[in-house]
């Protein structure tokens, strides 16, 4: 679905990404962890279409997406929730979700799919009519993610969902991220919370100044001690 093959992604003079290749393959969630600076945003990002990379290849679904604008790439069934929710705060609940489907005129599938998403969030049908920017910032998160599948992606990108959230929201958060993926859309999360995404994960990248450390099965990373010791507390 998702082949990445030796990206290199720089900001002026400073390499964020050096190098990175990964694949996702249809029905995964796979998980890109690390700490602060490691890459996995800007590797999401250039993904998107909102950077273009130094080098390298982005192909999805056999289309090489270098230099393809963000709304094209949208187009081609990617989406994302970026990292720090980017709700519009002054649009209601249903604004911002209807937003998700700017690219789409199937007003029927629309309606279908935003009927899933409140199935899938709750809380946001109860707040349906509210202004995004009065909500918690775990419903913000909700929000954000019900909007990014609104595009009806493919592949769901979901950058650093359980930050800032408390504890009992990460865990709700990433079961639904379960269940987004059980119901057909295939998932890439990228997350400092490394127990969390490797614990819904099906594969796993571990990055480190902007290059991939390891990989393999999440549940074989989860008793690498190695993995243990730097991301999990050891």
């Amino acid at each position: 679905m998702l082949v990445v093959e030796d990206l290199h992604v720089s900001y002026g003079a400073i390499a964020a990404v050096k190098g990175i290749s990964l694949k996702v393959k249809p029905g995964e969630i796979v998980a890109l962890v690390g700490s602060n600076g490691a890459g996995k945003s800007t590797t999401l990002r250039t993904i998107s279409g909102l950077i273009r990379p130094k080098s390298g290849s982005v192909v999805f679904e056999g289309k090489n997406l270098v230099g393809v604008p963000g709304h094209k790439v949208v187009g081609a069934g990617i989406t994302q929730s970026p990292e720090g929710r980017r709700i519009f705060p002054k649009m209601t609940v249903h604004e911002n979700l209807e937003l998700g489907a700017f690219l789409r005129n199937d007003k029927a599938e629309i309606e279908a799919d935003l009927d899933r998403v409140l199935e899938l969030f709750p809380r946001l049908k109860e707040r349906i009519s509210q202004k995004a920017g009065t909500m918690s910032g775990g419903e913000q998160q909700m929000l954000a993610v019900g909007r990014a599948l609104m595009g009806r992606p493919h592949l769901l990108l979901l950058d650093e969902p359980s930050m800032g959230l408390a504890p009992v929201l990460v865990d709700l958060i990433f079961d639904t991220i379960r269940t987004i993926r059980d119901q057909g859309t295939t998932v890439m999360v990228v997350e400092q919370n490394a127990l969390a995404a490797l614990r819904i994960g099906d594969y796993a990248y571990v990055l480190e100044t902007g290059q991939v450390k390891t990989e393999g099965l999440a549940r074989d990373l989860l008793n690498d001690p190695e993995v243990i010791n730097a991301y999990l507390g050891g």
